[in-house]
């Protein structure tokens, strides 16, 4: 739909003498009109010329397209590196996320993450993959609810049990949550709770308060503020410059990343 919609403005806007193909077009008249100077009967004449052109010559419409979409993936670039450089503080030390890998690592890969987000579940292993093998990784991870309700509670809990308990069980409640199938009750959680050696209830109690509210909200701001909308989101830097990684990435996509960083 979008490379149609091109099409046809490109078109319109060649059929008017405005686009790329005016040059071609027009260089066979001996004094090049405009669209305010053609008469009808002109214009009728030079929308014929511009479809015999584009019949003869379809590459140029799928050059054009692919040059646009260029110049606009260029543009996303642009303004994603803007705004990681305007939130950089809240991006790479908010003072409230999950810290993990190499705290003093020269690359830092900050993920934005839903343990109901299917491509989360997939992109886990890569993730620790990442941290694994390079040693210089520091990996920050941002809970970031989306997907209902459930979401949502997961999210609390996992919130709730690093403000009781601090990051090592977080640690492990994060991989459990990661990993689990199905919903999730206040039993289960409870459960978990217990198992990591905490206070079951407090936990619970937590999970309502104004603490957590208040990490899941500086969040999804933060996610408005760069454009976030899916997960998982990557964003991997050095120091306040990073590059916005939308969508999962399989371990060779963030390898090579890493390394132009390092280049």
């Amino acid at each position: 739909m979008v490379r149609q919609s091109l099409f046809a403005a490109l078109i319109a806007a060649t059929a008017l003498g405005g686009g790329i193909l005016a040059g071609p077009v027009l260089a066979q008249s001996s004094s090049p009109a405009t669209a305010s100077t053609m008469g009808e009967a002109e214009r009728e004449a030079f929308r014929g010329e511009v479809r015999a052109y584009l019949m003869e010559h379809p590459e140029v419409i799928f050059e054009a397209v692919a040059e646009y979409e260029r110049q606009q993936q260029a543009a996303q670039a642009d303004m994603d590196l803007a705004l990681v450089q305007i939130n950089a503080e809240d991006i790479f030390r908010d003072g409230h996320s999950w810290v993990t890998g190499n705290p003093d690592g020269d690359v830092t890969l900050v993920e934005f993450m839903d343990y109901r987000c299917g491509y989360c579940r997939r992109a886990q292993p890569a993730v620790m993959d990442l941290i694994g093998t390079d040693g210089n990784i520091r990996l920050v991870v941002k809970e970031f609810p989306i997907l209902g309700p459930q979401s949502e509670v997961m999210s609390r809990f996992a919130v709730a049990v690093q403000q009781v308990g601090g990051d090592e069980p977080y640690g492990r409640v994060h991989d459990a949550l990661m990993a689990w199938e199905g919903d999730i009750t206040p039993e289960d959680l409870r459960g978990i709770a217990s198992d990591l050696g905490l206070d079951a209830a407090q936990v619970m109690a937590e999970m309502s308060g104004d603490a957590v509210t208040a990490v899941l909200r500086a969040n999804h701001e933060l996610a408005q503020r760069l454009q976030i909308s899916g997960t998982p989101t990557f964003v991997m830097g050095e120091g306040d410059d990073g590059e916005l990684l939308r969508g999962y990435m399989p371990l060779e996509q963030m390898q090579a990343v890493v390394t132009r960083l390092r280049s």
